[in-house]
């Protein structure tokens, strides 16, 4: 296995993909970043690859981020997925933990630990 850690971003809002692949490329630990827009891309590419974190997004094009969490979580229960999310009130905070989420972030007010939770 190569070392680093392979990190899939699922989110479809490029400027906050960005943001992330500039926070992401300073991180040491990391051997890589993919990136999915939609459901059926990060479905395809988290299959494809031995992904150790996913940060996903709750709001996709297709079906949402968390019918994607249930079936990462149950292929890949290894796997660390931070959700990061607009969506970050009490009810799917809690939803998402209990589906198995390792983290759950807002995006506004908690993008700056992001980088300290994927290594």
């Amino acid at each position: 296995m190569k070392a680093g850690k392979l990190v899939l971003i699922v989110d479809d809002n490029l400027n906050f993909v960005k943001r992330l692949i500039g926070l992401l490329e300073d991180v040491n630990g990391i051997r890589g970043i993919n990136i999915a827009s939609d459901f059926e891309e990060a479905k395809t590419l988290f299959f494809a690859e031995e992904h150790q974190v996913v940060l996903l997004d709750i709001n996709l094009p297709g079906k949402n981020g968390i019918e994607l969490l249930k079936i990462f979580r149950e292929h890949r229960p290894d796997c660390e997925i931070i959700m990061i999310t607009n969506h970050a009130d009490t009810y799917y905070r809690q939803l998402c933990l209990k589906l198995g989420a390792s983290h759950f972030l807002d995006k506004s007010n908690d993008y700056g630990v992001i980088s300290s939770l994927v290594v």
